[in-house]
């Protein structure tokens, strides 16, 4: 997969969280304008390749904001890490309006937790910058019974439009959405086989970082988050979206067995 200027492939790689959200669930992943840049050396110094900014929260409850407020919180921290740091960056909206600055200001991929189905005019603005795009699946109401014919259908459909649009082939990937539209139980089968997505014939992003799913307080929830990095790894996924970079990094490392 191409994000910005570099290829991603035959690794799993870390895309690390940074939210720029006074409210998001882990308030460890919490920046402001303030603070953003030494996170994000951090980060790198740590191993991520690509970094992931959102100004939305969407844990459970979350109050949605406009996409104009979406902006300000995006507008300065963007421009600080394109300013400082070669690395792909990827930016967490389901607005095409905030797709559209942050593309415009230098991102590289949206990544969009309503996999091109929320704002009809998302595909456009990626396809008109010729941007990546990260594709997940998400629904109105939890799912019922058998999952994967509704999400890999979900992601088929999502692709097709993409590529009509005229997106790349290479600059996209999917996301099976753990934490939306599922119950625990199904968000653990879906982690559990999680390759079953592959068949769809692009790359795959994993993102169940300290999710509720794991049970406890979030800030106990790193032991499970590594284990799923490592069943993502036995998967051939190509990244993924984590709080918590060195750690994750590190497993990454041994189950390669460097």
């Amino acid at each position: 997969m191409i994000i910005g200027n570099k290829k991603f492939e035959n690794y799993t790689y870390v895309m690390a969280i940074v939210n720029l959200t006074p409210d998001s669930f882990y308030a460890h992943s919490r920046n402001t304008e303030h603070t953003v840049l030494k996170t994000v050396e951090r980060m790198v110094s740590e191993g991520a390749a690509v970094i992931d900014i959102g100004a939305q929260s969407t844990r459970p409850g979350y109050r949605e904001i406009s996409a104009d407020e979406e902006i300000s919180r995006l507008e300065r921290p963007l421009r600080l890490i394109k300013e400082n740091f070669d690395i792909p960056v990827s930016v967490d909206t389901y607005f095409s309006k905030s797709a559209d600055y942050a593309l415009s200001m230098g991102a590289d991929m949206i990544n969009d937790v309503w996999g091109l189905a929320h704002d009809k005019d998302m595909v456009d603005v990626i396809a008109k910058h010729g941007a990546s795009v990260c594709i997940m699946h998400n629904a109105k109401e939890t799912l019922e019974g058998d999952i994967w014919q509704p999400v890999k259908g979900f992601l088929k459909n999502s692709v097709d439009v993409a590529l009509k649009a005229g997106i790349d082939k290479e600059k996209i990937c999917l996301d099976g959405g753990i934490g939306f539209a599922k119950t625990r139980e199904q968000n653990f089968d879906l982690l559990k086989c999680y390759n079953r997505l592959s068949e769809l014939g692009y790359p795959l992003l994993l993102g169940a970082s300290r999710k509720s799913m794991f049970g406890g307080r979030v800030e106990d929830r790193l032991p499970q988050t590594l284990e799923s990095t490592r069943i993502a790894v036995k998967h051939k996924v190509l990244f993924v979206r984590v709080h918590d970079v060195k750690e994750n990094v590190q497993v990454i490392k041994e189950e390669y067995g460097g």
